[in-house]
């Protein structure tokens, strides 16, 4: 614990691939105390294992050194401590890379903490634990990858107590990743399950970092969001009572609004009583929110009741490939000529007797999202077709169908893509919390 009233806590990124100049930004300008970046989505460890079996020093979010390239000496000058679940796969090899790379930048001494104990895989790999997402148990799924448990935010804090500059985990709750600091800051008890309740809200608002400042929320005519090219990344202020006040570096782009937070708030959430976490069950019906001005909305409320002593599983596992090609016509008769293209394929594939199942076929700008039927005829498409297969030379032969359309299918045919991707699928089960065994493991730098 450290005594203190409030502390600044900022949102650097929201998914692996998110901008870094925000965050440089909010390090220089935000007056933070802690830097969170959420860089997990589902089936992102999956992949990480498979890049760890490839390259054993690998597994970890591939911008995560870009990231502390640019903004650990920033964060070093301004006392800012960062905490981010960038380790994906492999969290003690990403703090051994960080810790190398902050002694060639000059940063030591450098305390890293990688927090491990998320990775289940022996444990789920040869169990019957129920799937929670379709029939079946984790002995049904095949080539299983991963299996990487939701862990809560008591590692977290616990690292942060240990003298961690910078926090590195696997796989953690995304609101957990910002519930550490708190825990860490004002001395809460993590059996407090009202005061964790309100903390989830505050992280939950925050994990998906751009989202709170009009980012996927901006729909001209309805809901304006200036300067999105600018879009600045929030920041809260949060006092030891569980409240908070969301805003953002001033002149940064976007706008935080009771819109922007009441659309995050319900972001990914099925019952707005019980949102499920490793520390708590949430109730976000009693949140409310204020407007202080422009860019400036004060939280309150949220509550919660103990924990149900389990953690969610997502379970990677190898589901073969998926085979795509896609083709363009344009001018008049552009659909029909689109509609035989794909009629075409499909026959092509059952002549060729193609190992191919799961064969889908759509016109892009017609019914490849919205299949309403309304609207006018467009006047330049795409055809696609994609299908599965169990191996790459299987799927490959749906591409190549498809191109094969230039001088065997209906006129103007131009512009084809093709690909081959291999299929790393996710299922869910839930496993007792007891059973987890979450370590830290310090780095020097």
């Amino acid at each position: 614990m450290i005594a203190t009233n409030s502390i600044r806590i900022g949102a650097g990124a929201g998914f692996a691939g998110d901008r870094i100049e925000p965050a440089i930004e909010l390090v220089e300008q935000g007056n933070l105390d802690f830097l969170v970046f959420e860089c997990l989505a589902e089936r992102t460890i999956a992949l990480a294992q498979a890049a760890m079996l490839a390259e054993p020093d690998k597994g970890y979010d591939p911008l995560l050194l870009e990231r502390m390239r640019r903004v650990a000496p920033l964060a070093q000058q301004r006392g800012v401590r960062i905490i981010t679940n960038a380790g994906a796969a492999n969290p003690l090899g990403a703090a051994q890379a960080v810790a190398k790379l902050a002694r060639e930048q000059g940063l030591a001494p450098l305390r890293i903490a990688a927090v491990l104990g998320d990775d289940v895989l022996s444990l789920v790999q040869d169990s019957n634990y129920p799937l929670v997402d379709r029939d079946g148990t984790c002995r049904d799924l095949p080539n299983t990858l991963s299996a990487n448990a939701y862990l809560g935010a008591g590692p977290i804090a616990q690292a942060l107590s240990q003298g961690a500059d910078i926090v590195i985990t696997g796989r953690v709750g995304d609101p957990a990743l910002f519930i550490g600091p708190m825990l860490h800051a004002f001395g809460w008890s993590l059996d407090d399950a009202d005061m964790i309740g309100r903390a989830t809200v505050i992280g939950h608002l925050l994990e998906c970092a751009g989202q709170l400042c009009g980012g996927y929320f901006a729909d001209e005519g309805r809901k304006s969001v200036p300067d999105l090219a600018r879009l600045g990344f929030p920041l809260a202020e949060i006092a030891a009572d569980g409240t908070a006040l969301l805003t953002k570096v001033s002149g940064s782009g976007g706008r935080i609004s009771l819109a922007t937070c009441k659309e995050q708030l319900l972001y990914e959430i099925l019952d707005p009583k019980a949102y499920y976490q490793a520390d708590v069950i949430a109730d976000f019906s009693t949140v409310r929110f204020e407007e202080r001005g422009v860019d400036h909305v004060a939280v309150s409320g949220g509550s919660g009741r103990e924990p149900s002593g389990l953690l969610k599983v997502s379970i990677g596992y190898d589901d073969g490939f998926i085979g795509e090609g896609q083709i363009a016509y344009a001018g008049p008769g552009a659909v029909a000529r689109a509609r035989i293209a794909t009629d075409v394929v499909r026959e092509r594939l059952a002549i060729i007797g193609a190992p191919v199942c799961d064969v889908t076929a759509e016109i892009i700008g017609v019914d490849a999202i919205d299949r309403t039927g309304t609207g006018g005829t467009p006047r330049e498409v795409r055809a696609r077709v994609v299908g599965r297969a169990a191996t790459r030379a299987a799927a490959e032969q749906i591409g190549a169908e498809v191109e094969a359309l230039y001088t065997n299918g209906p006129f103007g045919g131009g512009g084809v893509t093709r690909s081959v991707r291999k299929i790393v699928a996710v299922a869910s089960t839930l496993i007792p919390a007891k059973l987890a065994q979450p370590r830290i493991i310090l780095v020097e730098a």
